[in-house]
């Protein structure tokens, strides 16, 4: 029987890094929205700072991965917190002298915690064995669900805080949770990557793994749920405030009485909250037993079922623009990101070797979050610049799922064929 002791200890240290420095994920998806409406000269600039983010996450995956396969994980995740921590900062200054570019500035540097974040799940891959990996991703995946709770929390303690200049606290809370959450990499236990002998095997090139079906297909199915997910998240708390204020949208009595003689402005923007929390909350619950359902059904239907979740979100949006519908579309878009990212992560991690992890998982993630970078970019314009109502916007985001929802369900569908012919033959 395989010992994997060492893999569960380095999991508690990676759930307890996404539980807590990941909060500062919510935190900033949340508010960066509201911020940059706040500064930017043109409103369809507004979900700029998010992309930003994403942009920098894309941009550093590569060299982050190249630093873990050349000195380790840890290196990988302190050069992380580091770009998070500073980052914040650098937005903090920019919204408090009222800066578009330095607030853009130092969402750019924040995507290098997120680029670090993302290989959490590779880490825990790294020494787990066949059996223990889908679960050891989707446990470490599920300290999110920490992260989802108390995100929301700080960012709404935070947004008035220090200062009069709005969500200023929230960014300086960023920082110290990146200083003080870094301290976990201490008791990470992975080993470095052995630097290879001259006559070690070099692996496929970038190329040649792009060509391998399972590899290309995963790399689709996770550039899907993630991007898909990103583009609604985005454009939710402008639709929310939005939708709200023009359809005066009657508040549910618990709702009501909370905000009983606050703006209508202030009430929408809190209750946009609550949507986020909730989705975020979908997003990592289901990782406690994705793991396992990955090993019992397959990791193909796993992901299948998170394509066809994510359509069922973007149908339940389309529906009206009610809280109700916002809350369960929200909710079902972070379920079906769970299941087709981690099946797809899983998916990868099962078709590359070792010697080509660097290689391939920061190839992953460049694409990845390049995909989530285009959806970001297009989300602002979606929800601000498409029919000129938030109804109409909200409509143009959703609509515009269904070409990738189909391309995803289309690879997968013949990855399966593919798989079949290949064993029949």
């Amino acid at each position: 029987m395989i010992d994997d002791t060492r893999a569960k200890r380095n999991v508690m240290v990676l759930v307890a890094a996404q539980a807590f420095l990941g909060a500062q994920m919510p935190m900033i998806f949340l508010v960066g929205g509201l911020a940059g409406q706040s500064l930017a000269s043109n409103i369809c600039f507004a979900t700029l700072p998010i992309s930003m983010i994403v942009l920098g996450s894309m941009l550093s995956a590569t060299p982050v991965s190249a630093i873990m396969q050349r000195y380790g994980r840890r290196a990988g995740f302190f050069l992380g917190a580091a770009g998070g921590a500073s980052g914040a900062l650098i937005a903090a200054y920019g919204l408090f002298i009222s800066s578009f570019p330095i607030f853009l500035t130092g969402s750019f540097l924040t995507g290098i915690y997120m680029s670090a974040q993302g290989f959490y799940r590779f880490a825990a891959a790294d020494t787990a064995s066949e059996e223990y990996r889908a679960k050891a991703i989707s446990y470490v995946m599920a300290g999110g669900l920490v992260s989802a709770i108390i995100g929301p929390q700080l960012a709404s303690a935070t947004s008035l805080s220090l200062t009069a200049v709005p969500f200023v606290g929230t960014y300086v809370a960023v920082a110290v949770l990146n200083i003080l959450g870094s301290l976990l990499f201490f008791f990470i236990d992975i080993p470095k990557p052995p630097i290879p002998a001259i006559d070690a095997p070099r692996g496929r090139s970038r190329m040649e793994l792009l060509r391998t079906p399972r590899i290309a297909v995963a790399v689709i199915c996770a550039m899907v749920s993630y991007a898909l997910m990103n583009l609604v998240m985005t454009s939710t708390p402008l639709a929310v405030v939005g939708c709200g204020i023009a359809g005066d949208t009657p508040l549910p009595p618990f709702f009501a009485d909370m905000f009983a003689g606050q703006e209508t402005s202030v009430k929408f923007k809190v209750i946009a909250g609550f949507v986020v929390t909730g989705h975020v909350l979908a997003m990592f619950a289901p990782s406690f037993f994705t793991g396992h359902l990955i090993n019992r059904f397959g990791v193909e239907r796993i992901v299948g079922s998170g394509i066809a979740i994510l359509g069922a979100a973007g149908l339940v949006a389309l529906q009206g623009v009610q809280l109700g519908n916002f809350f369960l579309a929200l909710v079902l878009l972070g379920i079906g990101w769970n299941f087709g990212f981690i099946g797809a992560t899983s998916m990868l991690t099962s078709a590359h070797a070792p010697h080509e992890r660097g290689r391939m998982q920061g190839l992953n993630d460049l694409l990845v979050f390049g995909g989530v970078t285009a959806a970001s970019l297009a989300s602002g314009g979606l929800m601000n610049c498409s029919g000129g109502t938030a109804q109409a916007g909200w409509s143009a985001v959703n609509y515009f799922m269904i070409p990738f929802l189909i391309l995803a369900a289309g690879s997968l569908i013949w990855l399966v064929i593919h798989d079949r012919r290949t064993a029949a033959a």
